[in-house]
């Protein structure tokens, strides 16, 4: 499909979802994210009226990826693996990424940490997922026979945004094996053998 057949909203989403992931947020302009969809700057805010709704959507866009695997280095999708067991479930979020020079971790996590401003329209949806998340941890944990899933579910919420966050700042995934024995010690101890 050539570039002209993909709609100038899909671009404008593409080339945002790649430039905030791998840039940030703040440090990339709106005339860059043009550049790089092939529309003008008045396209752009035509369909996105200010940079603060681009980001909103670019969010809303990864949200609606969350179950697959998209190739980005995010575990989150293994918890939606019903391929899996529970406990393989829980255990895959721990792999390490091995997929590109500069790990740049959870998407939400670095806009939770970019947008300061407590009105921002993309916050809502930062909380939303990782909420999701958390839930769909626990869910998980108590389909494995976690007696107590929401302490297990919190305790593996909190080593699974610790690897991402460590792995993003150190620019190597090695704190996901830490994580995983870390993970795998807790479901041992809580898990029915």
């Amino acid at each position: 499909m050539t570039q002209e057949a993909i709609s100038p909203r899909s671009r404008i989403l593409a080339a945002a979802t790649d430039l905030f992931y791998r840039q940030g947020i703040n440090t990339t302009g709106i005339a860059e994210v043009a550049d790089r969809a092939g529309v003008s700057k008045r396209t752009l805010y035509q369909l996105f009226p200010g940079k603060d709704l681009l980001v909103a959507a670019y969010l809303d866009g990864i949200t609606a990826t969350t179950e697959r695997d998209t190739g980005d280095g995010n575990n989150e999708y293994k918890l939606f693996d019903t391929a899996l067991s529970p406990h393989e479930r829980l255990v895959g979020l721990f792999d390490r990424p091995g997929l590109v020079a500069r790990y740049r971790g959870c998407p939400f996590h670095d806009a939770a940490v970019e947008l300061a401003e407590p009105d921002h329209p993309g916050l809502p949806l930062v909380i939303e997922h990782k909420h999701r998340i958390l839930r769909q941890i626990i869910d998980t944990a108590r389909q494995a026979g976690a007696p107590d899933p929401d302490l297990l579910g919190r305790q593996l919420a909190v080593l699974f945004e610790g690897a991402m966050a460590l792995s993003t700042s150190l620019n190597s995934t090695e704190a996901f094996d830490f994580a995983r024995s870390a993970a795998e010690a807790l479901l041992d101890g809580a898990l029915p053998a």
